[in-house]
């Protein structure tokens, strides 16, 4: 098969360590040297100066978990060219797998062109995309929060909902609050609020049955 990249290493990315395979064919004769680095900045450092000492132009890692993002950081300015690869399409042989045997079997796939480059952004776009994920999974986990908050009003039959437009406002959470402390002030306070309906049927609304204190108590 022929041979694309004839100086090229693989990368097995763990938590700790990183295991580097380099691959490099002369005069017809393949030889392999491996190296593991720790993941600290100051090893990675190390591990891409070896890399371009023996002349590496490609060197392949697999995609796996978030270990190689920091790998990948500090290698990016080397004079290599970097090949992120999904680990699904580089498996290696059953029975067979090993830290050493990864990076080896990474390194035979890249020489021969047979790794397949996964796109990786720039890092200014890979930060937005980090920080749009966080925001969305806040929006997801505050909504969660409203309708466990809901759900616990409506099993202490307390209708809170008909009385407020949002019972996450400033108004229900300090109803809320007093009302498992002093219903009474409870009341007034909620009575304040533009929406309200008559006053026998907003105490009817709010007093929910026995277990509202507690419901109450876990709605704060």
């Amino acid at each position: 098969m022929e041979v694309m990249y004839p100086r090229c290493a693989g990368l097995d990315v763990h938590k700790e360590t990183v295991v580097a395979c380099v691959r490099i064919v002369e005069g017809g004769e393949v030889s392999r040297s491996v190296r593991t680095f720790a993941t600290t900045t100051a090893s990675l450092i190390e591990l891409g100066e070896w890399l371009e000492v023996n002349g590496c132009t490609h060197v392949a890692m697999e995609a796996t978990g978030v270990y190689w993002k920091p790998v990948w950081q500090v290698l990016a300015d080397s004079s290599f060219e970097l090949v992120l690869a999904n680990a699904a399409q580089v498996k290696n042989v059953p029975g067979r797998k090993t830290d050493v045997n990864d990076a080896a079997w990474l390194s035979e796939l890249l020489a021969h062109g047979l790794v397949r480059a996964r796109f990786v952004p720039e890092p200014a776009i890979q930060e937005l995309r980090g920080l749009l994920r966080t925001r969305k999974q806040l929006v997801r986990e505050k909504a969660s929060h409203v309708q466990r908050l809901q759900k616990t009003l409506e099993e202490a039959n307390i209708k809170l909902e008909t009385v407020l437009s949002d019972v996450m406002g400033a108004v229900s959470q300090q109803g809320r609050s007093d009302l498992s402390r002093d219903p009474a002030r409870g009341l007034h306070r909620i009575c304040a609020c533009p929406r309200r309906p008559s006053s026998p049927l907003l105490q009817n609304l709010i007093v929910g049955t026995d277990t509202a204190r507690g419901s109450s108590l876990r709605c704060r």
